[in-house]
């Protein structure tokens, strides 16, 4: 779910600009950061393991300084480890061309292309399906304009792209239009951005959504879009859900739709449909907060903080290995006991995955006092493994793939527990069934799914892969 950003610039600090805009999509990735600067046809990149602030200092920025164009890029991983050769933007050099890439997303047929490229004894120097990207566009002979369409009629999967040559920053979308790209202007120039919130942040409008498999080009004379591959999906894109159930900054708008409001709605749609009788409504905060706010309104039940957030603690969903989930959650939060004592708590989130989060919540609550726990869950259960760019991992460390509400319900330790329905979640998006990615709440995919990504998973290039998970 990595953010990316591109802008096109003379005569401004693009670097600090894409140094603004990674911190507002940080939360889209926690592993590393990275920023390319064109200057003169000549790029430079600065890229390292650790979040944006961690990476880039003054010292650093200015040696990115100055730059007509560039490229940034926060990563959360979904094909290969968390390894400085993985961070990306990904720089390539080849016959007369150096690119550098920033990618959201996760390729389905990375292994083919990558033994492919192999036989055309084409060096890959990283385990991530990113350089893959890179590598077809390096090896186009056309202008960087025909090497991205080409390269876009080869890979398959979800992927939001930003490439930079000397000249030009290029961003296009895949043709499900799985993974979302705006495009926006700062004072006449272009930008790329995975977000709205990353355009507010630098002080750009948004101009429009790039739609499914289209390709905007950042450049000298201005932006073109021009759809470079035929868009799939018949309702012109297959949006990821869990863009409007979790990922997405509440501050940003996607398809039309601010999603703070949809997820306002998503709590009063699961009151309505859930409903039970309680003494408070708390969120987990902060991405059940909306939800939990929309149930308290709709039900009547008052809403009140119950839980304390450690702001220095990232998002445990998106650590990249389940040890570092786990000992994130007792940092994150802390019960407020005098709202908590002696009531029966109505608990809103936004998801529950492999339940390790929820069960030490669960566990946490009662010991703060509560006399009953009930989990209402702003979305549909969670029953089918992602393989466009979230890390959900396998079927069977899905908490409820296998399990009844009722049973799932039993392994949190949890009074009660009830979903919104798939009904709810999708008439919460204002948009019909048709313009969303639904696989991981249906087991129903847009795009084929090869063997060996689902059995190979994240670290199927990795040389020693049982150590590197381990």
């Amino acid at each position: 779910m990595c953010g990316v950003f591109g802008i096109h610039a003379p005569g401004r600090d693009v670097a600090r600009l894409t140094y603004f805009a990674l911190y507002a999509l940080q939360h889209r990735g926690q592993e590393s950061a990275g920023i390319a600067v064109a200057n003169g046809g000549r790029i430079t990149a600065q890229k390292d393991l650790g979040l944006v602030p961690q990476v880039f200092d003054e010292t650093a920025l200015q040696a990115l300084t100055p730059g007509s164009a560039a490229i940034g890029h926060c990563r959360y991983a979904t094909t290969g480890a968390s390894r400085w050769p993985n961070s990306q933007p990904i720089v390539r050099h080849r016959k007369g061309r150096t690119v550098a890439l920033g990618h959201n997303g996760n390729l389905t047929n990375t292994a083919a292309l990558r033994a492919e490229l192999a036989e055309r004894g084409v060096r890959l120097e990283t385990t991530s399906d990113t350089e893959v990207i890179a590598a077809l566009i390096c090896e186009h002979p056309g202008t960087l304009e025909e090497a991205v369409q080409a390269a876009m009629e080869r890979i398959e999967g979800a992927f939001s792209a930003v490439v930079l040559d000397g000249e030009k920053v290029i961003g296009f979308r895949d043709p499900d239009g799985i993974r979302p790209l705006v495009l926006g202007d700062l004072d006449g120039s272009p930008v790329l951005a995975s977000e709205t919130c990353a355009l507010d942040i630098v002080g750009a409008t948004l101009v429009r959504e790039l739609e499914a498999g289209q390709m905007a080009i950042l450049s000298t004379t201005g932006v073109e879009v021009v759809q470079a591959v035929p868009a799939r999906q018949v309702g012109g894109a297959a949006l990821c859900i869990f863009e409007f159930i979790y990922f997405a900054r509440p501050d940003s708008r996607m398809d039309g739709i601010g999603l703070h409001a949809a997820r306002q709605r998503m709590g009063e749609r699961l009151a309505a449909e859930a409903p039970i009788e309680a003494d408070v409504v708390i969120a987990v905060p902060d991405s059940g907060t909306p939800a939990a706010q929309g149930y308290a309104r709709a039900s009547g039940i008052p809403f009140a903080d119950g839980l304390v957030k450690n702001r220095y603690v990232g998002r445990t969903f998106i650590q990249p290995e389940q040890g570092l989930r786990d000992s994130g959650i007792t940092l994150k939060f802390n019960p407020i006991r005098d709202v908590i004592e002696g009531q029966r708590v109505i608990v809103v989130d936004d998801s529950i995955v492999r339940g390790s989060t929820t069960t030490k919540l669960v566990r946490m609550l009662f010991t703060a006092g509560a006399k009953e726990i009930h989990l209402r869950i702003s979305s549909p259960p969670i029953v089918s493994p992602c393989f466009y760019g979230i890390d959900m991992a396998a079927t069977s460390e899905l908490i409820a793939a296998s399990r009844t509400v009722d049973e799932v319900a039993a392994v949190l330790g949890a009074t009660s527990l009830a979903y919104l329905s798939l009904d709810g979640l999708q008439a919460s998006t204002d948009h019909g069934a048709d313009r969303f990615c639904r696989a991981c709440l249906t087991r129903s995919y847009p795009t084929a799914i090869p063997a060996d990504l689902v059995d190979g998973g994240r670290f199927r290039f990795e040389t020693g892969a049982a150590a590197v998970r381990a």
